[in-house]
């Protein structure tokens, strides 16, 4: 069964080229590294096109850019994962100055396991999508 989930839509005091660039370069995640929950994160790694994280209680997911669609879409999938997703960051401008985000994750999962992780699935992209929005992208 195709289950999408999305995050609530974050304004980002940033133009979205700027936001784009940051995003769209996996090296810069070194700006939120201290702003992950380390209760529920640990072993962060990444390099300019992947993201590697021990999530609790989880285990490893491996996130890997497929497409970068400049300046609005970056699209990841997973490489490791307990269960293989798509995730999306969506980038629209609002002014010159700011632009708006959404994230967006795609999998298939059977009733039952959507019963079970669609609540703490959801709650973790909202958390996403805080930190992205938070980072700072001078």
């Amino acid at each position: 069964m195709d289950c999408k989930f999305e995050s609530s839509i974050r304004e980002i005091p940033y133009p979205q080229q700027l936001v784009y660039d940051t995003l769209s370069d996996l090296t810069n995640m070194e700006r939120v590294k201290e702003r992950m929950p380390e209760d529920k994160i640990q072993d962060f790694t990444f390099d300019r096109d992947t993201l590697s994280v021990e999530v609790s209680p989880v285990g490893r997911v491996t996130l890997r850019i497929i497409e970068r669609e400049e300046p609005k879409c970056i699209k990841f999938e997973t490489a490791e994962s307990p269960i293989p997703f798509f995730f999306w960051i969506q980038l629209l401008p609002v002014t010159e100055e700011t632009c708006k985000m959404r994230l967006t994750i795609k999998t298939e999962l059977n009733p039952l396991m959507k019963g079970m992780v669609s609540g703490p699935l959801k709650e973790a992209l909202e958390k996403m999508a805080d930190i992205i929005a938070g980072i700072k992208y001078q």
